[in-house]
C-alpha cells in the first residue's frame, strides 16, 4: 500500500440525543469521495475518538468501509495509551475492512523511547494491518524520535508517519535517516513539508474543501509549486481558523455552518466561543463556502 495524497480526518456527526448520526456520517463520506481524496482517516482526533465507546468506534470504521466501498483507501485511528488496547481495537479495525491504521504517541503515562518502540512493534508484529506512526507531542506530551521512527521504519508492516510536530525539519530528518512515507500533519504546512519530501497531508481542512486540498497535493507531487502556493494562500486563514479552539471543535462548526452537520459535540469539547465563531465564519466567507 502506497501512502499518499489526501487523507481527511473526517468528523464523527452527533445528533441532538448524543447518538452518533450515521446517516450524515455516510453524506460526508461521500461529499469525500467526489472530492477525489486518496483516504477517509475515521476515529481520529478529529472524529472525537476518545468520546466513542468501543462499539461506536468499530461501527464508525465499519461504516466508512462500507460506503468508501473502496473508492478510496480507509485508515482506521486504532491508537491507545494501553498496547493492549491498541491491539484490541486495531484488531476490530483490520476485521471491520480497514486498510491500514494510525496509532498514536501513547499519550499521558510518557513511555521512553525503547517503550515507545516496543509499543509500536509489538501492535505491528500482532495485528496483521500496516500502521501509520501518529507524531503528535502537543497532545501527547511526548515526540517519537527520529531514531525511533528509523528502528520502526525497517518493520514491513510500518507503512510511515504522520508528522504533527510543527517542524519542516523533521521530515527532511526522518527521510535522511531512513526510507519510509512521511505525510504532513498540519494543513498550513503541507506545501513546504512536501517541498522537501513528504508525500501528502492528512488533513482536517480537507473535511470542508477536499477537492481543493487533493489539487494542493496533486499539485505538489508533480512540482508545480506555483499552483500549490496558490491554493495555500487561498486558504491559509481556513488552515489557521480551523484550530482557533481545539480540534474538532472549529471543523465541526464550519461543517455545521455548511449544513451538513448538527454541531453537537460530547463533553469535555463544548461549542465554539462567540467570537471565535464570528472570525471562522468571515473566514468560511472570504472563501466562498458558506
Amino acid at each position: 500500500m502506497e501512502l499518499k495524497g489526501v487523507y481527511t480526518a473526517i468528523a464523527t456527526p452527533f445528533n441532538k440525543n448524543g447518538g452518533v448520526d450515521y446517516g450524515k456520517f455516510e453524506a460526508l463520506i461521500e461529499m469525500q469521495i467526489r472530492g477525489g481524496v486518496s483516504g477517509i482517516l475515521p476515529v481520529g482526533t478529529s472524529g472525537e475518538s476518545p468520546t466513542l465507546n468501543m462499539e461506536e468506534h468499530s461501527k464508525v470504521i465499519s461504516t466508512a468501509v462500507r460506503v468508501a466501498a473502496g473508492r478510496c483507501k480507509i485508515m482506521a485511528g486504532s491508537g491507545a495509551n494501553c498496547t493492549a488496547e491498541a491491539i484490541e481495537l486495531t484488531k476490530r479495525a483490520k476485521e471491520d475492512g480497514a486498510d491500514c491504521s494510525l496509532q498514536v504517541t501513547p499519550y499521558y503515562n510518557k513511555p521512553t523511547q525503547e517503550g515507545l518502540y516496543r509499543h509500536f512493534s509489538t501492535i505491528a508484529d500482532t495485528c496483521d494491518l500496516p500502521i501509520v506512526l501518529y507524531n503528535v507531542p502537543g497532545r501527547t506530551g511526548i515526540p517519537i524520535a527520529v531514531d525511533t521512527i528509523a528502528r520502526l521504519a525497517s518493520n514491513p508492516n510500518v507503512l510511515g508517519v504522520k508528522e504533527a510536530g510543527g517542524s519542516v525539519d523533521r521530515v527532511s530528518e526522518i527521510l535522511d535517516a531512513c526510507e519510509t512515507s512521511v505525510m504532513c500533519g498540519d494543513d498550513s504546512l503541507t506545501v513546504p513539508m512536501m517541498s522537501v519530501g513528504a508525500k501528502g497531508v492528512i488533513s482536517v481542512a480537507s473535511n470542508v474543501i477536499p477537492a481543493e486540498m487533493q489539487a494542493l497535493c496533486d499539485a505538489c507531487e508533480a512540482g508545480d509549486f506555483a499552483t500549490a502556493l496558490a491554493i495555500h494562500k487561498k486558504y491559509y486563514k481556513l488552515f489557521r481558523h480551523l484550530f482557533i479552539e481545539s480540534n474538532p471543535i472549529p471543523v465541526k462548526a464550519a461543517l455545521a455552518m455548511m449544513g451538513l452537520i448538527e454541531e453537537e459535540y460530547r463533553l469535555p469539547l463544548c461549542p465554539l466561543a462567540a467570537k471565535n465563531r464570528e472570525i471562522l465564519a468571515a473566514t468560511m466567507k472570504g472563501c466562498g463556502l458558506i
